[in-house]
């Protein structure tokens, strides 16, 4: 039997072969292959809250769809910058997720400084919701329609008060788009959180909040809370009775709340759109269409690119608010 003798590679040669291999590039990861392991999801606020309900049947969703788990891990803080800033350092490989809402446009303008480039940290997803916002008074406020509410305040500017979870929170930025559309001047005092702002209405001690449907429901189906307008084209299904901004005499004030998906900035364009797609069937499942509609919301799934742009018109439309207003950053 012949055998052929096996020359060893020179020790030169054998290096070059090892820094060849080492310098092949790795392949792109497919849609097939996403996801292998579980996939964090930052929520950058507290539990309870609406955007962390949301995320959270979400992620049991892509969880069932998508056979791995997606686990919610709440990092609060400074106005949604911790969890952010966590999420923007993660590795782009689509294992670290961002549970994204309409505060994310908000922080330039809050903030003089950040720990990352808020234009272009993250890869938008979808959005999964778009919430209405409602002004809503107290069960014993004199108030019974938005234009009596309205005119009493062009009347006295400044008497009527309102609360919010704190200067630069969401209900802060959307009640200055409600006084620059009405041509109202109102008194923000701000609470420690929404609830204790809602707790103010509640007792007579504030005249009024602005807040999505979702966080209020309870408070309006017993009677504590009187809604007077709400936000979008048309009513929603919980609160038939409500009347639009635009049906209650004020066309110009269409802010609208949303939460959504992101990804760090170089994900691949495979794992984007494979959550894309995931989310959108999420969507589509009717507990999960339920469930929205329940909240006083309606489903998203946007594609990213749309997404994307949202963020930018956002940005550019709190701008405004937020030098109107008199917003200072930090």
């Amino acid at each position: 039997m012949l055998r052929c003798p096996i020359r060893p590679l020179p020790r030169r040669s054998l290096l070059g072969a090892a820094l060849g291999g080492l310098a092949l590039p790795r392949p792109a990861l497919s849609q097939a292959e996403y996801p292998s392991r579980p996939v964090r999801v930052i929520v950058p606020w507290a539990p309870g809250g609406a955007v962390d309900t949301l995320a959270r049947r979400v992620a049991q969703k892509l969880s069932e769809g998508m056979g791995q788990s997606f686990v919610v891990e709440n990092k609060s803080g400074a106005t949604g910058t911790i969890g952010a800033t966590e999420a923007a350092r993660s590795a782009p490989d689509g294992y670290t997720l961002l549970a994204m809402d309409n505060t994310y446009a908000m922080l330039p303008y809050l903030f003089s400084r950040l720990p990352f480039d808020q234009a272009t940290a993250f890869r938008p997803i979808t959005v999964s919701a778009f919430s209405p916002v409602l002004l809503a008074v107290g069960e014993k406020s004199p108030y019974r329609d938005l234009a009596s509410l309205i005119a009493a305040a062009k009347q006295e500017p400044e008497k009527l008060t309102y609360g919010t979870g704190g200067n630069g929170s969401a209900p802060h930025f959307a009640t200055l788009a409600f006084e620059r559309a009405a041509g109202v001047k109102l008194y923000h005092i701000p609470f420690r959180g929404a609830g204790e702002a809602v707790i103010g209405v509640l007792s007579g001690n504030v005249d009024l909040v602005m807040l999505s449907p979702g966080s209020a429901l309870g408070n309006i189906r017993g009677g504590q809370l009187r809604p007077l307008a709400i936000s979008g084209e048309r009513r929603v299904a919980a609160l038939p009775d409500v009347p639009t901004f635009a049906e209650a005499g004020l066309p110009g004030f269409g802010v609208i709340n949303w939460s959504g998906l992101a990804a760090p900035k170089g994900t691949p364009d495979a794992v984007v759109e494979r959550l894309h797609q995931e989310v959108v069937r999420a969507l589509a499942a009717p507990d999960m269409a339920a469930f929205i509609a329940d909240l006083g919301s309606t489903p998203g799934g946007i594609e990213p690119a749309a997404f994307g742009r949202l963020l930018a018109d956002e940005a550019a439309r709190w701008r405004d608010i937020a030098a109107a207003g008199g917003i200072e950053r930090q």
